[in-house]
């Protein structure tokens, strides 16, 4: 047996997200379908991120473990050849024997984006948010760097996971622009259900003026999800990144 690491990009709008559903098209569900017709036996595909539907990765890991023989690089080729045009394998190599791409995982990187022009790009129809009303990018960068650091984010939390913790490290929290777009890039040990789109939310109430900045801290204090912001749309979202240690980066 050998233990491969799976690098994959997605445009999640036609799935109901990353994780196996019978019925419904999900990522995972593709992918395992695709393993085991190239692999001819029954597999175990893990990720790193459970992805929300409608939401996308430039680069998700995922890992399986297999006795097939077959090449890494013919491995990723056939996958695709099997795989619709919204899913690509960009690498398939080898792993260490315990490396679990979801329990391996030293944190992610997502990327929310807003179109703000004053008619909805249809390039950006599938990525973007669109929201043409006026944003304090200054209020929101100040309610970006109090969401920075190790908090409890019980207020931005949909759905707490049995025994999972709150407590998330956030290492980076900012908003760019660029044209008509304006991007939240976040990057933390870990995320909770929601929680990326449920600080966006947050976000936009501050850059809007109906709170202040100071607001991100209080709701942190309070671990109250129905007093923060509203759910973002997840198909402005996109993992952009998993983080490993050393050479499993």
């Amino acid at each position: 047996m050998r233990t491969l690491r799976l690098t994959i990009a997605y445009e999640g709008t036609e799935f109901r997200g990353w994780q196996r559903q019978p019925g419904v098209p999900t990522v995972q569900g593709m992918l395992i379908e695709a393993c085991e017709r190239v692999l001819g036996a029954p597999v175990k595909l893990v990720g790193a991120s459970r992805t929300d539907a409608g939401v996308h990765a430039l680069r998700q890991v995922a890992s399986l473990r297999t006795d097939s023989a077959i090449a890494d690089a013919a491995l990723g080729r056939a996958l695709n050849a099997l795989l619709p045009p919204s899913i690509r394998v960009l690498e398939v190599r080898a792993a260490p024997a315990d490396f679990d791409a979801r329990r391996s995982a030293r944190g992610k990187r997502y990327a929310y984006v807003i179109d703000r022009g004053s008619w909805a790009d249809p390039f950006l129809r599938r990525f973007a948010w669109h929201l043409p009303k006026p944003l304090d990018e200054a209020a929101m960068a100040a309610g970006c760097q109090l969401i920075r650091g190790k908090h409890d984010f019980s207020a931005f939390c949909a759905a707490p996971g049995r025994g999972r913790s709150p407590v998330c490290t956030v290492r980076a929290a900012r908003v760019v622009t660029a044209r008509r777009r304006l991007v939240f890039l976040f990057s933390a040990d870990s995320f909770l259900h929601h929680m990326v789109r449920n600080l966006v939310g947050t976000l936009v109430e501050i850059g809007r003026g109906a709170a202040a900045p100071q607001w991100v801290s209080e709701l942190l204090a309070g671990r109250d999800r129905t007093l923060a912001g509203p759910t973002a749309p997840a198909h402005g979202l996109s993992l952009v990144r998993v983080l490993y240690d050393g050479a499993d980066r």
